[in-house]
């Protein structure tokens, strides 16, 4: 398992399909690009800014309901990519014990933004789907953001949804 960052929700063009985009914390520093759905990518970018919403969004309810039932979110895991198809599980700690629970990486990443929750991805997701980005920066300095995200664009613009079939 790879600890991951969330970069953010981008747009992918010329399709207009959203994609959600994971960073590696350590090691190699891969991308992790994963195209989500509208809805999801909206309620993923809500929470990032922060966006107080009238009444609760429906991460925002399952949320809340974990609260009240005394279960956390201990870590989100994209644990495979299966048919050009992302897999993920939320890993839960409550009273009765572990539970883990499969969901989409577009809902498991909304809930982890609202709950803090680690974001994590199994080394085999990252090697079938991850992109290294080639630093420019001398070693030991990060690179901007924004030259990351310039660099995983001109990936992005020569990609194919096929080229992810593990």
């Amino acid at each position: 398992m790879k600890e991951m960052e969330l970069i953010g929700v981008r747009i992918e063009l010329p399709s207009n399909a959203p994609i959600v985009l994971l960073r590696e914390t350590d090691g190699e520093g891969r991308l992790l690009p994963i195209f989500i759905g509208g809805a999801e990518a909206q309620a993923i970018a809500l929470a990032m800014e922060e966006v107080e919403t009238p009444r609760p969004m429906t991460h925002d309810l399952f949320k809340n309901v974990l609260d009240d039932l005394g279960v956390r979110i201990e870590r989100i895991v994209v644990t495979e990519l299966r048919d050009r198809t992302f897999y993920a599980e939320l890993e839960l700690k409550g009273s009765n014990g572990a539970r883990r629970i499969s969901s989409r990486p577009s809902d498991a990443v909304a809930l982890a933004v609202r709950t803090g929750a680690p974001i994590f991805a199994d080394e085999s997701v990252l090697q079938a789907a991850g992109h290294t980005v080639e630093p420019d920066e001398p070693e030991g300095e990060e690179p901007p953001a924004e030259e990351v995200l310039d660099q995983f664009r001109e990936f992005l613009d020569q990609v194919t949804p096929e080229d992810f079939n593990g």
